[in-house]
């Protein structure tokens, strides 16, 4: 099944495998290289330090090419209608804060702040499929909502 994600999110992803792989790697290979000719490595700090950066850049970068097969990109500003889909903005109206929220629903690998939730959250699934002037209920792990979709928009 193929990870969804919006065109700026896995625009993100690529700046970051390609800076990880021409920036990052390179100057901590360098790094390791120039820590390694300073003698002992049992004890230098800057060895072990940057071997250790290595696994990390590389292991992301594994994750992310991995990743990068399984993703489907969408992009957001596609209209498809009232109803909510990936990578509409959703504006709520949340009966027990009495006030609208506003929400672009994203992938597990967009950037997640409170302005993006995942498809795949409590919420995402929750709001998925449904359309304006519904009640939905939306129950998280730490609380049940009631929650009005006032407007649905692909931007």
């Amino acid at each position: 099944m193929p990870t969804y994600i919006t065109t700026a999110g896995f625009k993100l992803l690529k700046d970051e495998f390609e800076h990880l792989k021409s920036v990052e790697r390179p100057k901590v290979v360098n790094e390791v290289a120039e820590a390694a000719a300073q003698g002992d490595r049992s004890e230098n700090a800057e060895y072990i330090y940057g071997k250790r950066r290595l696994r990390e850049i590389d292991r992301r970068m594994r994750f992310l090419n991995k990743s990068f097969g399984d993703m489907q990109v969408i992009d957001p500003a596609t209209p498809r209608g009232d109803r909510i889909f990936f990578g509409a903005t959703v504006t709520l109206y949340d009966e027990e804060q009495d006030g609208e929220i506003v929400y672009q629903i994203v992938g597990p690998l967009d950037v997640l702040d409170d302005k993006h939730i995942s498809y795949q959250s409590p919420v995402g699934q929750a709001l998925l499929g449904k359309s304006v002037d519904e009640s939905v209920v939306i129950r998280t792990p730490k609380e049940v909502r009631h929650v009005t979709i006032c407007e649905v928009e692909y931007i």
